[in-house]
């Protein structure tokens, strides 16, 4: 049997207070509470073409996603785990409109664009009991209804939109090269700190030169990707470089024996014959042209040319090598690291934001606030009020010291790394270096530059004067 933490824990137990005061106040917990126990949610974001509804689909491990070349993504869709498999076309007035969806179809829409908000789709699926994810249309896309989507979802937040948890814990951003200077106009308008924004360098495979170049395309992303997380540090965690088709045939079931066999006849094959091959209409004695079509459009040039010689062991082994290759591991280990550490603390933010809106309009406002303002004094929720210190000091001055300091504590996972010294440091060099950062904070607070700096130094304050400095909470495996 496993236990929530300590976050989830003092949040659940407030939240059957807030029912005990009677009234709708049940019914408010419950729709709070629907916040705290559901999977962390994803909003994957990015330019048109840039790869999302692929990704998208290799991290669900279905082709659920449209990924046609034009706006095949323009609405905002939210995929969750749910059987049967079905979806509600949600209007901007907030009306729910259930359509049928067969396996694999594109979900109908009853509305003109401009009047959807977003689209629940719902389907059983392992990957999304442990992560919702909520695919958006393209920025600065051929079409001005689909940049406003993605902004209402992810920016303006319209009620309509909050009212259906649109909220997200983690964000994933794609681009190429490098993001564009509306990207990164974008990026600072998101409501993401560094600790839950993702980079991902999409189309790794054919990065540079190409699949066809002096360099192998994916080494060459690697390095890329390496050097934007430096550069692009104050707005993502880190730059992950992904090939998102190899990616999908890998985890989505599309690769069949009968593709292998085709790629495996080709090995050995010298590269420029193998070019010609695929360049003419002549060549069916080698491969029939829609075979030809069916593994360019599974595995991109890079796949069929570099996985050859590994398809002669059969499909098996060639998916084992798309998977390796194509770096969904690594991203999938970051939004684990992204959301399994940090989801708790933005939720329990969100949650309490919701706390203090019915502080305001509820006629219980008084037990409300007086509940709210015991949740914050938690020791338990002591890392959501560094959290929101952090938000605020990123907004106000993200180069000030006391923004690295914030984030230094969020982000180390023990005491020693909570103070900036290495995790195997003695208690006693612990207590000291607390000490001294406690000094410089109360010099510091004769002479602060905002109201959001004179709130973060005495969160550190407190931080710093704690029996022990706590530690960023991790939910149990389950």
């Amino acid at each position: 049997m496993t236990h929530p933490d300590p976050v989830h824990a003092t949040l659940d137990r407030g939240l059957h207070q807030l029912a005990a005061f009677g009234g709708d106040l049940a019914a408010h917990a419950n729709s709070i509470g629907t916040i705290l126990w559901s999977p962390p949610r994803v909003v994957i974001v990015g330019r048109l073409k840039a790869g999302k509804s692929t990704l998208v689909n290799a991290l669900i491990g279905a082709p659920v996603a449209e990924t046609a070349a034009l706006e095949a993504t323009n609405t905002v869709t939210v995929y969750q785990d749910g059987s049967p498999s079905r979806a509600e076309v949600v209007g901007v007035d907030g009306r729910r409109h259930p359509v049928t969806v067969g396996p694999h179809q594109q979900v109908p829409l009853p509305l003109a664009t401009p009047d959807i908000a977003y689209v629940d789709r719902w389907l059983p699926s392992a990957a999304l009991r442990r992560l919702t994810l909520i695919d958006t249309p393209g920025l600065s896309t051929l079409t001005v209804d689909n940049d406003t989507a993605t902004r209402r979802a992810t920016i303006d937040g319209f009620e309509q939109t909050r009212s259906a948890s649109i909220d997200a814990d983690a964000a994933v951003f794609l681009f190429d090269a490098a993001p564009r200077i509306d990207e990164i106009e974008f990026l600072s308008q998101l409501p993401f700190t560094p600790l839950n924004m993702l980079g991902v360098l999409s189309r790794a495979d054919s990065f540079g030169e190409g699949a066809l170049g002096r360099r192998d395309p994916l080494g060459h992303a690697a390095e890329h990707a390496v050097r934007m997380a430096r550069q692009l540090s104050a707005t993502v965690s880190t730059v992950v470089p992904i090939s998102g088709l190899m990616a999908q045939t890998s985890h989505t079931g599309m690769l069949t024996e009968h593709h292998a066999a085709a790629l495996g006849r080709l090995r050995g094959m010298p590269t420029l014959e193998l070019i010609r091959t695929f360049d003419a209409d002549d060549a069916d004695e080698v491969l029939p042209l829609t075979v030809r079509i069916q593994l360019l459009g599974l595995l991109g040039e890079y796949g069929v040319l570099n996985g050859r010689e590994i398809a002669a062991g059969g499909a098996a082994a060639l998916n084992a090598w798309l998977t390796d290759r194509s770096g969904i591991g690594g991203l999938m280990r970051a939004l684990d690291a992204s959301t399994t550490r940090f989801a708790i603390l933005h939720r329990a933010h969100r949650i309490l934001a919701r706390l203090d809106q019915l502080s305001f309009t509820h006629p219980a406002r008084e037990q409300i606030r007086s509940l709210a303002a015991q949740l914050r004094a938690a020791p338990a929720l002591q890392m959501v009020t560094v959290l929101e210190d952090y938000q605020r000091m990123l907004r106000t001055d993200p180069q000030a010291s006391i923004t690295d300091e914030l984030r230094t504590v969020l982000t180390a996972t023990t005491p020693a790394g909570r103070v900036g010294l290495p995790d195997d440091a003695p208690p006693q060099a612990v207590t000291a270096e607390a000490a001294r950062r406690l000094g410089m904070l109360q010099q510091r607070s004769l002479a602060t530059g905002s109201a959001a700096e004179d709130a973060a130094i005495v969160t550190l304050i407190r931080t710093y004067t704690a029996p022990t400095v706590p530690t960023t909470p991790t939910p149990p495996p389950g």
